[in-house]
């Protein structure tokens, strides 16, 4: 079913305008508030053009890629971890394009041959219902997460179609690697939390409804979507885990055959630039991937992050090498497994 309806969803994206307007299509990860700022701000600045886009989990957007590659519909990969932007470089899906802010972003982040880049840096933090779970409680790392007085109170966003979470789950088991040489510490890990965890939540929008209703108290997500839904009155707090956290280099690509690659690398320029940048940290709580921005255009909040959260480097190539069968295999034993049947 829900194959289906992405695939009417589709149809009715990149059919043609009636007014003559040119359709642009993105697939993208970000979710409607941010999705749509964008929209109508580039539609503002470029009349002759019609953003449409397809809100889908990362790993979504990458599978529908690979379905599409003889005959692209969309025109940009808007968002998720250069992991998943690196599996659409070994599969062909990508252009090259060198976007006008090239120089401003890490080197670190940025595809090869120009197949992708950074736009924005996307931190992943604690989040807990702050009606229901006193400050003096708040699990602090990760490890605090584990313990007895949150069990079957953790709620979980689906980890196989989630960059974010797929980025946690690496951040787990590359630790696993380093303190023991391979992942069997970490699956571990993985099986106490699902002995925690009450549910998977299929969408962002659920689980963001599941915690609010304290249907679970404590979940791990990514910064941006937890400040959006604070902004719109969601009782939701959030801790940055003492031993250090996962930062997603969330990336944007050219798609190979796009429909319209025109004006796509026109939308590519314009969400790296300082004003789209600027714009998406003030509105959508975007940590901006440009080292070059003026001081006194960024957000407070951006300050107080760069300040407060501590950055675990991570190997992305391993999580691009092995990421994919470590899902696999958590998905296969390990998810549901946790607790006693």
């Amino acid at each position: 079913m829900r194959q289906a309806l992405g695939a009417a969803l589709a149809i009715v994206l990149v059919s043609g305008c009636g007014d003559g307007r040119i359709p642009l299509t993105l697939y993208s990860p970000h979710g409607r508030d941010h999705l749509t700022l964008l929209e109508h701000e580039f539609e503002r600045l470029h009349p002759d053009i019609d953003v449409r886009f397809l809100d889908l989990g990362s790993q979504e957007v990458l599978d529908r890629l690979r379905l599409e590659r003889v005959n692209p519909q969309a025109d940009v990969w808007f968002g998720g971890p250069t992991t998943l932007f690196e599996r659409g470089v070994q599969d062909s899906l990508l252009a090259p394009y060198r976007p006008t802010w090239a120089d401003a972003v890490d080197s670190s982040g940025i595809g090869p041959g120009d197949l992708y880049y950074p736009v924005y840096r996307t931190p992943a933090v604690i989040v807990y219902n702050r009606a229901a779970v006193p400050d003096s409680i708040v699990p602090r790392d990760w490890e605090e997460v584990l313990a007895p007085r949150w069990r079957d109170k953790v709620l979980i966003r689906d980890p196989v179609a989630s960059g974010t979470m797929r980025a946690i789950w690496g951040l787990i088991l590359q630790r696993s690697i380093q303190q023991t040489g391979d992942t069997a510490q970490g699956m571990a890990w993985l099986r106490r939390l699902d002995a925690q965890t009450r549910t998977y939540a299929l969408s962002p929008a659920l689980l963001d409804a599941k915690l609010a209703r304290q249907e679970g108290l404590v979940t791990l997500w990514d910064l941006p979507d937890v400040l959006i839904a604070r902004s719109k009155g969601m009782p939701f707090g959030y801790a940055f885990p003492s031993s250090g956290t996962v930062v997603i280099d969330d990336a944007i690509a050219l798609v190979a055959g796009a429909p319209h690659p025109e004006v796509a690398r026109q939308f590519i320029d314009f969400v790296g630039s300082v004003d789209g940048q600027i714009l998406a940290a003030d509105k959508v709580f975007r940590l901006p991937a440009r080292h070059d921005l003026p001081a006194d255009r960024i957000p407070a909040w951006v300050a107080g992050v760069e300040r407060e959260m501590k950055v675990e480097p991570m190997d992305w190539g391993l999580l691009t090498r092995e990421g994919a069968g470590w899902m696999g295999y958590w998905d296969q034993h390990v998810r549901n497994t946790g607790k006693p049947r």
